[in-house]
């Protein structure tokens, strides 16, 4: 062991973020302090404010590493290489999928990116992802559709958070489908004519 007791310990920021994550889903983004991170952490206080100097630096950290996982499930999906899958039902499933597979871990991505309406520091990272999930459409389709489906899944995710309810395939892949069909702005639109 190093002298003064300090063992080195790479995966302490790591461990931090982690930590932060369980403390927001458990009491809020509120309930984040240096204080309660370290704590959860099982880390020194200090060492919490070593990798992120103020708490937005934290929760920049924490809501980077949340939207990893539906803008990878996107971004691994092979229906966008495929132009003959229904974009809007392949898109309507992987948002259902989200949903059911922890309904914690999507409503905790919610309260992260929500918490950008009142803390500027974390704007830049939520529309990294809107952009990153669009990006990932738009070998289906216009960038600007591409945007509004993006935008379609937030409204529809945030809805079934919000109000309990069950998630509907069906009328999240008929809202997709609207985005997409040709003349209103989808992929495959040539313009009034269809010519």
């Amino acid at each position: 062991m190093p002298a003064g007791g300090r063992r080195y310990d790479p995966d302490r920021r790591q461990r931090i973020i982690d930590a932060a994550l369980r403390v927001v889903g458990e009491r809020g983004i509120a309930g984040l302090t240096h204080r309660s991170a370290a704590a959860a952490a099982d880390v020194p206080l200090g060492s919490t404010t070593y990798h992120f100097k103020t708490l937005d630096d934290l929760l920049v950290a924490a809501l980077r590493q949340a939207n990893e996982g539906f803008a990878q499930a996107v971004a691994r999906s092979t229906a966008w290489a495929d132009p003959d899958a229904d974009l809007a039902e392949a898109l309507a499933r992987l948002l259902g999928e989200s949903l059911a597979a922890d309904r914690g871990r999507v409503e905790l991505e919610y309260e992260l990116y929500l918490a950008a309406l009142r803390r500027p520091a974390l704007r830049p990272v939520a529309a990294q992802w809107c952009e990153a999930v669009a990006a990932a459409l738009t070998p289906r389709t216009d960038p600007v559709t591409a945007r509004a489906l993006v935008a379609a899944m937030d409204g529809i995710g945030l809805q079934v958070l919000l109000t309990d309810a069950p998630y509907d395939e069906a009328y999240a892949r008929e809202i997709l489908g609207r985005l997409l069909r040709p003349g209103r702005g989808g992929a495959g639109s040539s313009g009034p004519s269809g010519a």
